[in-house]
């Protein structure tokens, strides 16, 4: 057992340490960290506020002015990470938060209208909507490695979690020592602080022409995403599922606090904190399993920690029971976000990958939002101990119901290991330094063609590189068909290399499974190496040479 502690603990330090080596995953973190804990102080400033205004009622209103503009808004912000760079994209939002809390800031301290207060705040929960898409889009590409990808995270999912703690309590800090304007400028200052590490980054990337379709487009291309990926769509139901027990979570907590337990106002917050520790306590676990391709088996463990522990409240309703539990959920918070979030990032298509992440916030305020409604009901019907039973049970019979078609998720996705040997097997890589031939298989993406999809079409800007995986696809120039292409081929090399549009059309057979890197990926590995790049060279007049005498590109 202390063999498995010490590797755990060494496989998670490694984890960890692989983040101060990128310093872009770095700034990311860094910017979530200065972000999290103004949002926290933020809404504790302006909820005293509002119960200083109105009371408890004032403080729903507050609360729904946040939940209801952020659930419609946040498939629209989200389309605009797979736009425009979504580096620019995350400083742009964090700097309309931070101009929307100075603006609640003089609002509050010039006597303005209780109604422009509750109108600001939901403005800057509205710009919030955009951040978490375009970061959990911008990390995969800022990422070099997979373990570097799950280790980012589980850092954010950490910062999360000590956020929901800290945050608060440095808002009530200023509170105690100064007032609600002093809090709200200091969260101003976080947010800034937080936009200027982001406007720092550099990711290389460039937006999918694909992206930039109509208004109908961006709301519905992070649906098509979710739907058209396998194992996708019950991923992000049972995320779902989670967000709505951790709405009613938040409502049963009081009634934990004050009626089972009768500890008192405070507790309410000191069980808050107590998930929120065992999600910090849930890093060394999470980081530990960074290069272990189970992260739906992962998931499925999450939710049993989810919810199990809530129902052995509700049969044990004992303060010196109910802390350890609490604390396991957050367990299992930490372990489900990890889990989902990662997953996401490897099977959604990367030119949607933001709508895809923009539609879980939807999903994840509206669940939230119902949950608050549903846990009441919970109450009135089975009354409180019986409702946190139901409660907790709800996601483990979703688990245990999921269970294989979760673990097939992982089958599904190509674990570290074949991405590195699929591209090692392409000549145009095999003079690569194994650093750069690491950092280009980290890169690959696996993107899925229907049967006669025209995976590239001749005259169209070329903007990534392609490896088949599994299927056949038809080359064909000026209606000419060339060579079939097979497991193992590549194509779109010459479109990056050589500047030109794509005069080939490449259609998928039968179904096609394939691998893709992005352009500036494949421009600095075969451009900074002078093997790779007159490989290159060579390929490309050999492709020209069969395709037709005059030349074409992929």
């Amino acid at each position: 057992m202390t063999s498995g502690l010490r590797r755990s603990l060494r496989d998670a330090g490694a984890a960890l340490a692989s983040l101060g080596h990128n310093r872009e995953l770095l700034r990311l973190e860094l910017s979530l960290l200065a972000s999290v804990l103004a949002h926290w102080a933020y809404g504790v400033a302006v909820a005293v506020y509002a119960y200083r205004e109105g009371g408890v009622a004032a403080v729903g209103i507050f609360g729904l002015a946040r939940t209801l503009p952020s659930a419609l808004a946040a498939p629209l912000t989200a389309a605009l990470a797979d736009r425009y760079r979504r580096e620019l994209v995350l400083a742009a939002a964090t700097v309309a938060r931070a101009a929307g809390a100075a603006a609640t800031a003089v609002a509050v301290a010039s006597d303005g209208p209780a109604a422009l207060v509750y109108a600001l705040a939901a403005a800057v929960q509205i710009a919030t909507t955009a951040t978490f898409p375009a970061k959990a889009a911008l990390t995969p590409s800022l990422a070099r490695t997979p373990v570097e990808l799950t280790a980012a995270n589980v850092a954010a999912t950490t910062t999360e979690s000590a956020g929901s703690f800290i945050g608060p309590a440095l808002g009530g800090i200023v509170l105690a020592v100064a007032d609600i304007e002093a809090a709200l400028a200091a969260t101003a200052a976080a947010f800034l602080l937080s936009a200027v590490l982001v406007a720092r980054i550099r990711s290389g990337e460039t937006p999918s022409p694909a992206a930039a379709g109509s208004l109908a487009g961006d709301l519905l291309g992070g649906v098509r995403a979710i739907r058209d990926a396998s194992g996708v769509p019950l991923l992000v139901g049972l995320y779902g599922a989670q967000t709505l027990v951790a709405g009613m979570l938040n409502v049963l907590i009081v009634v934990l606090a004050l009626d089972l337990l009768a500890l008192g106002e405070p507790a309410v917050g000191y069980l808050d904190g107590v998930i929120g520790v065992g999600g910090i306590a849930a890093t060394v676990v999470v980081l530990a399993r960074a290069g272990r391709a189970r992260l739906g088996f992962d998931f499925a463990i999450g939710l049993l920690l989810w919810g199990l522990p809530l129902a052995a409240i509700g049969v044990w309703p004992e303060t010196a029971f109910a802390i350890p539990m609490l604390a396991a959920v957050g367990v299992g918070n930490t372990i489900v976000d990890v889990a989902a979030v990662t997953l996401l990032q490897r099977a959604a298509p990367e030119a949607a990958l933001a709508r895809v992440f923009g539609v879980l916030e939807s999903l994840t305020w509206a669940t939230i939002g119902l949950g608050a409604l549903a846990a009441p009901l919970a109450v009135e019907l089975l009354g409180e101990r019986w409702a946190f039973v139901a409660t907790g049970l709800f996601l483990p019979v979703l688990g245990v119901l999921s269970w294989r078609r979760l673990a097939s998720l992982d089958a599904s996705l190509p674990p570290p290991d074949e991405r590195l040997e699929a591209t090692r097997a392409v000549p145009l890589f095999a003079a690569l330094a194994p650093e750069a031939l690491e950092q280009v298989a980290a890169a690959l993406v696996p993107v899925r063609f229907a049967a006669g999809e025209a995976i590239v079409r001749q005259g169209e800007r070329g903007d990534r590189f392609f490896l088949i995986r599994r299927g056949a696809a038809t080359v064909s120039v000026d209606g000419r068909q060339g060579q079939p292409l097979g497991p193992g081929d590549f194509f779109g090399e010459i479109a990056l290399l050589r500047g030109v549009p794509r005069t080939a059309t490449v259609r998928a057979i039968g179904d096609l499974d394939a691998y893709a890197v992005d352009s500036a990926t494949f421009a600095r590995a075969v451009g900074g190496s002078p093997g790779a790049r007159a490989t290159a060279e060579r390929a490309v007049r050999t492709r020209l040479r069969t395709l037709r005498p005059s030349g074409a590109s992929l």
